[in-house]
């Protein structure tokens, strides 16, 4: 595979999991019959790449209009690639929310990284989004050069441009611009919905012609089961500090949609230590209840029915360093 070596430097990995990396996406194929569309009918995928907490599912969630992609001040939110699926009449835009990329301090990082760069073999568009409210690092330059080295069309996306001065926007347009070749710039900001159409126009325009890669009624690519695991993790993570939110994993063990309207989910919340989760309960259950609460209101508002929401807290100690693990929880780049 041509310039697989540079695209993957400094991550170490074999030549299978490279020919793997390459081959990401190949399974998907379009829904959509010839003749379905227009002729002029465009489509694609268009990969978020950044550091953590660049702004990717926040754009994501503004582009779809509402709330799809879990979000918290905490890096390495995201740790699975989600598609969300925009349908115009003209166009079809696969948006690919991916893991912050990160120096990794253990296995679970390296897999979260794995899965990022692996997008930038098989989409058409990357969009590499920069914080304008922070200056442009060595971190950012690292991201910057994989990008460069992608064959998709490239363009720089500067993020959060409603907290963020003027110097500080066209500082960051100047920096990303020397550290890669894009073919576009602009700037966002996705809580303000600023140019956040420009940036689905933008997409657009650089996508090929093509079919329909997923159905009309199909927003985003994953199950009622992982949208239910990773919106209960979001409120662990709104909720805790310190070291609880990067050792949290959460499965859900079950829906069950009942015939009186409810949908009773169950769900287990895994942490490294015991200390941890003494934390995530809460006294007397108290933390623990203001996640369930949380978590029980946006699912209600996800599946557009009452849900009875049954929460566990168990410790599986050091599950980031396990390979097994990280896979059962959805994690590992190969998924």
């Amino acid at each position: 595979m041509e310039d697989t070596e540079n695209q993957y430097d400094g991550l170490d990995l074999d030549e299978e999991e490279l020919a793997m990396m390459g081959e990401q996406g190949a399974a998907v194929a379009p829904v959509s019959a010839p003749g379905d569309v227009p002729d002029d009918f465009r489509s694609g995928f268009v990969a978020l790449v950044g550091r953590p907490n660049a702004g990717k599912s926040t754009l994501l969630n503004a582009c779809m209009g509402g709330h799809v992609a879990i979000t918290s001040p905490v890096a390495q939110t995201t740790r699975k690639r989600m598609r969300a699926v925009i349908n115009r009449p003209d166009a079809q835009i696969v948006i690919v929310d991916t893991p912050g990329l990160h120096k990794p301090k253990d296995t679970l990082g390296r897999e979260l990284n794995r899965a990022a760069l692996a997008e930038l073999a098989d989409v058409d568009v990357v969009a590499m989004l920069l914080d304008a409210t922070k200056p442009a690092g060595t971190g950012d330059a690292w991201v910057a050069k994989h990008v460069d080295e992608s064959r998709a069309v490239r363009l720089l996306v500067v993020t959060k441009a409603d907290i963020a001065t003027p110097e500080q926007v066209q500082a960051q347009l100047e920096a990303g611009n020397a550290m890669a070749r894009f073919d576009e710039s602009l700037v966002v900001s996705s809580t303000e919905d600023f140019n956040v159409d420009s940036f689905i126009a933008a997409v657009t325009d650089h996508l090929p012609y093509g079919p329909r890669w997923f159905p009309l009624d199909m927003p985003v690519d994953a199950s009622d089961e992982e949208l239910a695991a990773e919106f209960i993790r979001e409120k662990v993570l709104l909720n805790c500090r310190d070291e609880v939110p990067h050792s949290v994993g959460v499965l859900c063990d079950g829906i069950e949609w009942r015939d009186d309207g409810l949908a009773s989910v169950r769900a287990t919340i895994f942490v490294e230590r015991d200390s941890q989760k003494g934390i995530l309960v809460g006294k007397g259950g108290s933390m623990i209840r203001r996640i369930g609460t949380q978590a029980r209101l946006e699912l209600e508002g996800l599946f557009h029915r009452k849900v009875f929401l049954d929460l566990q807290v168990r410790v599986k100690s050091q599950w980031r360093r396990d390979d097994a693990a990280i896979k059962r929880f959805g994690y590992s780049a190969e998924q």
